[in-house]
């Protein structure tokens, strides 16, 4: 029996609008044509791509300047629009409108995370803030030693929330969003909350991996704009042999140079133990004084110097500059085949010139974790001295029990120098 077409059983032919930010379809044209020197705009680009730049820059100078606690902050809104933006990679809007809430519930998990991961890091910087005599001393106190707890119950007030809000024919959408917002998570998370342990560990081991992946996109950028000719990766295909390897060899000489300019700035090599924005004073430590090193003789003999200055951690800096080069943009390779998965150009359109915050990130968050565990292994002190073991004590104790041991250490002091004396 022929089916009727004007039954009620057919279904109308969706037609939807392509997103602002989806590949269009010559994406898929040969690598060649999409190269940066065969580009027609390409000037266009360039103009609105670095006035974002400068933009950018001047706000990431102004947070430095402020201090740790304002680079913290900034990590934060950064982490923010990652999250906005990963959250609306796999939205949709029919399915959003039938669960009313179930993006609060997002939220509320990514704050929930937010304040799992940063309150461990902060826990004892915060308990070397608050003193006795403040306000926030009970407080602070209650949060230190049930920060787990209150994490935990929050995540699961936000377990339960997911279960009630079920919904008949929308299982798979629901737990596929519940999937996707968990790894947005451990995504954002698992890797920023290393760029924020380098950046109180002292800002030096923040702002240099940071600048290192600055100068290798933008050394990439200009040397693929004016010399790029062979295509580097299908992934990307504005990416050019040319400038990956201008770009590695321009790295490699700024992570030498600005490790000397930076190290030799207290404000960026000191480390902060508390949450106070005051400036800081601290002994600079073996790795930020200048050695001698003399010059080879066969250089002319016009050359004025016999011997320079460089400072230790200017080593350390070239295994920082080889990884920015070599290995960090597969982080970038990674976001472009991520995003080909999901047929879109750009995580977003915050940036202009650049795409979303997401585009701009997927490098620094590959860097920023073998910065922490490059300085954890190979610059940190090994020994256990008196202060990191005090550190340990005072971290599983309240303020409470803090101050009584502060107080009995006083006690058995003044005890031991009356005897002595």
């Amino acid at each position: 029996m022929q089916k009727d077409i004007g039954s009620p059983t057919s279904t109308p032919r969706l037609r939807h609008r392509r997103r602002s930010n989806e590949i269009p379809q010559e994406i898929n044209k040969s690598n060649g044509d999409h190269l940066l020197i065969n580009d027609q705009n390409k000037y266009k680009s360039m103009w609105i791509r670095t006035l974002s730049s400068f933009w950018m820059l001047g706000s990431f100078v102004f947070a430095l300047y402020m201090g740790h606690l304002y680079i913290w902050a900034m990590v934060v809104v950064i982490q923010i629009f990652m999250a906005s933006e990963l959250f609306n990679l796999l939205r949709r809007a029919h399915e959003n409108k039938r669960l009313p809430g179930f993006r609060l519930l997002n939220w509320h998990f990514f704050f929930t995370a937010m304040l799992f991961v940063y309150g461990r890091i902060i826990s004892q910087r915060l308990v070397n803030t608050v003193t006795s005599d403040n306000i926030f001393y009970r407080l602070v106190g209650g949060f230190v030693k049930y920060h787990m707890a209150i994490c935990y119950f929050l995540y699961i007030a936000g377990f339960v929330w997911f279960i009630l809000t079920l919904k008949k024919k929308m299982y798979k959408y629901q737990f596929g969003q519940y999937a996707w917002t968990h790894m947005i998570l451990f995504v954002v998370f698992a890797q920023s909350a290393f760029t924020v342990a380098n950046i109180f560990e002292g800002i030096f081991w923040f702002l240099l991996p940071a600048s290192l992946i600055a100068v290798n996109d933008v050394a990439a950028y200009f040397f693929g704009f004016f010399f790029g000719k062979t295509p580097l990766i299908k992934l990307s295909p504005k990416k050019t042999w040319e400038g990956f390897i201008g770009a590695s060899v321009a790295t490699m000489i700024s992570a030498f140079v600005l490790a000397n300019i930076m190290g030799q700035f207290q404000w960026l090599t000191c480390p902060r133990k508390d949450l106070s924005t005051g400036w800081l004073d601290c002994n600079p430590g073996p790795l930020y004084k200048p050695e001698p090193y003399p010059l080879p003789e066969w250089l002319p003999h016009w050359v004025p110097w016999k011997e320079i200055s460089i400072l230790p951690v200017q080593w350390h800096a070239l295994w920082l500059g080889l990884f920015a080069s070599i290995i960090a943009p597969f982080g970038g390779f990674f976001a472009s085949g991520f995003k080909r998965a999901f047929k879109v150009k750009d995580f977003g359109d915050s940036i202009p010139g650049h795409g979303g915050f997401t585009d701009r990130m997927d490098c620094q968050m590959v860097m920023a974790v073998f910065a922490y565990i490059y300085h954890q292994s190979f610059v940190a002190p090994n020994d256990s001295s008196i202060e990191m073991i005090m550190n340990q004590i005072l971290g599983s104790l309240t303020l409470e029990e803090q101050r009584d041991l502060y107080m009995k250490l006083g006690q058995i002091l003044q005890e031991r120098l009356r005897l002595s004396s």
